[in-house]
């Protein structure tokens, strides 16, 4: 593996997180001190609240039907890289998406 290559790019991943996270952290701070409607910071909170756990049912969903994905290639015994291959992974993503997104309409 080219660790050379996975420094930087997890190394930038890192700071555009920690960028985000603090840029939010200030938003709702100004909110809460800018003499908001309490209603409306409340609503902001509870959508970030309904975001925060669906994201996690996504996540959930789509790594269960890829881990499902990599299931069927180890089956297959497919060894090396082929179209097959990249399509059943790509395609156990797409159907993860598609059932988190289902699994969100019923919750919603």
């Amino acid at each position: 593996m080219n660790f050379e290559l996975l420094i930087p790019v997890t190394l930038f991943v890192c700071i555009a997180y920690s960028i985000k996270a603090v840029v939010d952290a200030r938003v709702r701070k100004q909110l809460v001190s800018g003499n908001g409607s309490p209603e409306l910071v409340a609503s902001i909170l509870r959508a970030d609240e309904t975001n925060r756990r669906l994201s996690s049912l996504r996540w959930g969903i789509t790594l269960v039907m890829l881990a499902l994905g990599f299931g069927i290639v180890e089956a297959a015994g497919w060894q090396d890289i082929t179209p097959g291959v990249i399509a059943v992974l790509v395609g156990a993503v797409g159907l993860g998406n598609l059932a988190s997104f289902a699994a969100a309409r019923k919750l919603g």
